[in-house]
């Protein structure tokens, strides 16, 4: 059985206990393989905070289109974070937004492995 904070001590929450259930069923060399790939592609909670309060500053989106909502980048980029509420919301929310990209990251993962 894999120890999640053998492998990626720094997750945290959800991302933690998510990323525990995968890791559960794995031997030592899937889990490392997984883990490995995982930290190259995950995306860390306080760097979307950081671009979404960009977005306060004229440049709103860029958060969006990190974690790839493409369609929703633009469209914030050319209202402004949609009158400033959508960037409001974003910041508010940064973690969900950033679990939620992580998850699918992890099931590609998944797949790439199996």
């Amino acid at each position: 059985m894999a120890s999640l904070f053998e492998y990626l001590p720094e997750l945290e929450g959800d991302e933690a206990i998510y990323i525990q259930k995968i890791l559960e069923p794995m031997d030592e060399e899937t889990a490392r393989t997984f883990s490995n790939i995982y930290r190259a592609r995950r995306k860390d909670p306080v760097t979307i905070l950081m671009m979404a309060c960009v977005g306060f500053f004229g440049v709103a989106g860029i958060h969006r289109i990190f974690v790839g909502h493409i369609g929703m980048g633009i469209l914030y980029l050319f209202t402004a974070g949609l009158c400033l509420i959508g960037t409001i919301v974003d910041v508010i929310n940064y973690k969900s937004l950033t679990f939620d990209n992580n998850r699918e990251i992890a099931r590609e993962i998944l797949q790439l492995l199996d």
